[in-house]
């Protein structure tokens, strides 16, 4: 059996390396610390960029999947997508990404 780390550790590396990039990034919802689920709300310049999951691979490892409504969907449908998804499931971790590249930051540092 493979050790993981707990969500919180997680969350927490993600939230320096983004600012140590010069980025912004906020939990919005804190879920469970050890094992909940991982949502990005990623954005550039304040500008929704996509919404990702972080999800097993099934062979021992993670990947982000793009989740929810596309980006060119209205505002409301976003905000729609993640409060079903908090209702369903209040263990579930909600974290903001303002940075250029943010799917590609968050997959180095969460997979």
């Amino acid at each position: 059996m493979t050790a993981r780390l707990a969500t919180h550790m997680l969350v927490g590396a993600l939230i320096r390396r983004v600012q140590n990039e010069g980025g912004f990034a906020m939990v919005l919802h804190r879920g469970d610390p050890i094992s909940g689920i991982i949502l990005l709300q990623c954005l550039e310049k304040g500008e929704q960029t996509g919404l990702f999951e972080r999800i097993s691979d099934y062979t021992g490892g993670y990947t982000l999947a793009s989740c929810g409504p596309k980006e060119s969907s209205a505002p409301h449908e976003m905000a729609e997508y993640i409060a079903r998804r908090r209702r369903s499931d209040p263990d579930l971790w909600l974290i903001e990404l303002d940075i250029a590249d943010a799917e590609r930051l968050a997959a180095e540092s969460l997979c």
